[in-house]
């Protein structure tokens, strides 16, 4: 049976409090721009140290998303975590005002980095304990609208600003204002739930693992997810590689594989525009307004993609959503070819990315679906765990080729190997899908049903065996 899941919310707004996550996400989607615009315009930097200062970026999400993961199964203080985030952020975002080098601003982002994955398990578990069973679906919806209104907020409020000001470091202020606003919401405005949960809850609800999934920071990366602590002992590749043979008839490899090429590409892809559209001669204005482009096609399409999965099914709208991907990623590469005035590269890549923007709200709903039913009967924490695992390497990954490619490579170079690698996808989802439907309709016999059959006849046939196909 196919899992259903709610993207549209009844209510906009589930509870009153939810409000108070659409500052930080206007603070997030904000400094995501900023950043890079921080190093290539006030700092003179260049696209290479943009990709080092997200690779020290998400390798700390990674270390760090185990370490507080564990903490908040440890201890249940949701708002305690959420204001340390939030909070944090604040105070990070003043003291880059302040930034001086590369080198200094590589410590603070790095710390930015750290802090990070704190908030990402409270606010997902904060949902689980406050909403009963029977509202969690049209929570967690909600909160997915707070927080795409909140990105939209963000990049709203930094595009008016670079327009009429220009000085990004003064904007800084601003984006550590709006994180401080949710800490204090948090805070005086949520009251800690009287029962807790675990992170492993999470995989039990089809909404709650596509909200963690889709829990987004700077340059779009998802927070990685471990329900349970990875084993770290000698052998864990060797480990891997037993679990992929033992699982070689099941979809759930396929998925994993599919899904770390997917996001290698999106990291390698993203890291690499800014500084792209910043050499196609952008303003920061238009970067702003190039990036509300794909937050604001997200916010239209997401809540449409849950009701898309259950009729067109998940299996064919994650093909055409990763094919629209691909395209997308070969024709910003078609851009280098061509000698664009400044508003038709505007309007290009606000195209394009609008369109990226819509493919990855349908990706991220229909891949979460393929991949909650594929956990059905199987231990979803250690899976989950080594998706997360895999998906924070993909991002390393991405963002160090990145780094070499700006030495040795070109924009056009980065934006075609992203583009193969999506494509290079394509079959393994083909193959997940023939995977799963193999298992589903091969099943054996319900157990019941065959021991009655194999029971002995008392005078005469056994009706369960009579019944039996």
């Amino acid at each position: 049976m196919a899992t259903s899941l709610r993207t549209w919310p009844g209510r906009l707004l589930a509870r009153p409090w939810l409000l108070a996550f659409v500052p930080i996400n206007a603070a997030t989607a904000g400094f995501g721009v900023v950043l890079p615009l921080l190093i290539l315009i006030p700092l003179h930097g260049s696209w290479a140290n943009v990709a080092l200062a997200a690779t020290l970026f998400n390798s700390a999400v990674i270390l760090m998303s185990v370490v507080w993961g564990h903490l908040s199964d440890r201890y249940p203080r949701r708002r305690l975590f959420l204001v340390i985030n939030y909070a944090g952020y604040a105070v990070l975002y003043l003291l880059l005002t302040h930034v001086g080098s590369v080198e200094t601003l590589y410590l603070i982002y790095t710390v930015i980095g750290v802090i990070a994955p704190a908030g990402a398990s409270a606010s997902n578990l904060l949902i689980l304990e406050k909403f009963t069973e029977g509202e969690r679906a049209n929570a967690f919806a909600s909160f997915q609208e707070m927080s795409m209104i909140g990105s939209i907020v963000g990049l709203l409020v930094g595009y008016f600003w670079t327009l009429a000001n220009g000085e990004l470091t003064a904007l800084l202020y601003i984006l550590g204002a709006l994180a401080l606003v949710s800490a204090i919401a948090i805070w005086f405005g949520i009251r800690e739930a009287e029962r807790t949960l675990t992170t492993a809850q999470v995989a039990k609800h089809p909404e709650s693992l596509l909200s963690r999934i889709r829990t987004i920071t700077a340059y779009r990366m998802a927070i990685p997810f471990f329900p349970k602590r990875p084993n770290l002992g000698p052998t864990p590749l060797r480990r891997l590689r037993v679990w992929a043979r033992e699982e070689l008839h099941h979809e759930l490899p396929l998925i994993i594989i599919a899904s770390f090429l997917f996001n290698f590409s999106a990291n390698l892809y993203n890291i690499s525009y800014t500084p792209f559209l910043y050499s196609a001669g952008l303003t920061a204005a238009s970067i702003f307004l190039v990036n509300l482009s794909n937050n604001f096609a997200q916010t239209l399409t997401f809540p449409m993609t849950g009701g898309l999965s259950n009729r067109v099914g998940p299996d064919k709208l994650v093909q055409r959503a990763t094919y629209l991907r691909s395209i997308g990623y070969l024709a910003t590469a078609g851009f280098t070819f061509v000698i664009f005035s400044e508003p038709s590269a505007f309007a290009a890549n606000v195209g394009v990315y609008a369109v990226l923007g819509g493919a990855i709200a349908v990706y991220t709903t229909a891949s979460s679906l393929m991949l909650f039913r594929g956990l059905a009967g199987r231990d979803a924490g250690s899976i989950l765990g080594v998706n997360s695992a895999l998906g924070g390497v993909a991002a390393v990954l991405g963002a160090a080729l990145s780094g070499v490619l700006s030495v040795y490579g070109s924009y056009r170079l980065v934006f075609l190997v992203a583009g193969g690698s999506l494509l290079v996808s394509l079959p393994l989802w083909t193959a997940g899908s023939v995977a799963y439907a193999r298992r589903r309709f091969s099943r054996p016999a319900p157990v019941v049903a065959r021991a009655a059959s194999a029971a002995p006849s008392r005078g005469g046939d056994s009706p369960a065996a009579a019944k039996t196909p």
